[in-house]
């Protein structure tokens, strides 16, 4: 995988956190959060890893830490 989040340049192939992982007929099914906070889902298959659906960032909220 050589792309990159479109929301802040983070390598797709380096995700800050996995959030789960399950098995399907297709291979896995990974959620991811990217550094940015965009939350992403990958499947991986013996083809490669292909993030199939991505989210905004997280709004950040005046006041928060």
């Amino acid at each position: 995988m050589n792309t990159r989040c479109p929301h802040c340049g983070w390598p797709d192939s380096e995700p800050c956190s996995v959030l789960s992982r399950h098995v399907t007929p297709e291979g896995q099914t990974v959620r991811t959060r990217c550094a940015c906070g965009s939350l992403q889902v990958r499947l991986i298959t013996s083809a490669g890893a292909h993030v199939v659906s991505r989210s905004r960032p997280a709004r950040t909220f005046a006041g928060s830490g």
